[in-house]
């Protein structure tokens, strides 16, 4: 068998990393090609490389992140009241192994969002399935699955996702059928996935925001008890802009 129908067959089963690195391996002068197990492991490191690579760009398009935020590029200091020890940590993203909650909160634009769809995009670059919804979006989403007839088809699709990203809760008030979604989406979530909601709002707000006692303790004891929370300080950084 010569290279060219080597490489026609890694093409046709689809090794498109291997394809590409023997073919770079072609083009150089003879001694300098790899050879025997180096040939071998090389072409298995770039497959694995590209295809992490394809998984990474998957990942990110199915979660429709609001702002394609880098972890490296959201500033750390105390004007902002987020530590470069506590930003790490949320980076190396042990939380959504330990089911736990993110709650972001702070006046607007001060980089909720941001910083919220920056640890989505490190999921992301984690093989984490993540997916974010402006609670607006989600509202929507809920009507119109009920309308449809597959609530539960939506609710059981949330359940499956690893990180949801719920950005803005409390500018939108909540009808009856919203708070009950809500709340099953906590118990489903509960110590098992995770969750990172941002909000103007001050987490002790929040009881006052869902205005139905027994449905927001319900609420707030499954998101808020096994959490961590970031009260971003500083003027808008829309301003500054």
């Amino acid at each position: 068998m010569n290279t060219n129908q080597t490489l026609e067959q890694m093409k046709e089963l689809k090794l498109a990393g291997m394809a590409a690195s023997y073919s770079s391996q072609l083009n150089l002068p003879v001694n300098h090609q790899l050879e025997g197990h180096e040939l071998i492991a090389h072409l298995l490191e770039a497959e694995k490389l590209h295809r992490g690579n394809d998984r990474m760009t998957t990942l990110l398009k199915s979660a429709r992140l609001r702002y394609q935020a880098l972890p490296q590029s959201i500033e750390c200091n105390a004007t902002r009241n987020l530590s470069k020890t506590t930003w790490s940590t949320l980076l190396e993203s042990n939380y959504i192994q330990q089911g736990a909650n993110i709650l972001i909160t702070g006046s607007t634009g001060c980089g909720k969002s941001y910083v919220a769809c920056a640890l989505a995009y490190q999921a992301c670059l984690l093989g984490i399935r993540t997916r974010y919804f402006n609670m607006n979006r989600l509202i929507e989403g809920i009507v119109m699955a009920k309308t449809e007839g597959s609530y539960l088809k939506f609710l059981n699709q949330l359940e499956k996702i690893p990180l949801i990203v719920l950005d803005d809760f409390g500018l939108q008030n909540l009808n009856k059928t919203s708070k009950l979604a809500l709340l099953q989406i906590m118990e489903d979530r509960y110590a098992k996935k995770s969750l990172i909601v941002t909000s103007q709002l001050p987490v002790s707000s929040w009881y006052e925001y869902i205005d139905e006692p027994t449905l927001a303790d319900a609420i707030m004891d499954r998101m808020t008890a096994n959490s961590h929370r970031l009260e971003l300080k500083g003027e808008s950084l829309r301003k500054k802009k």
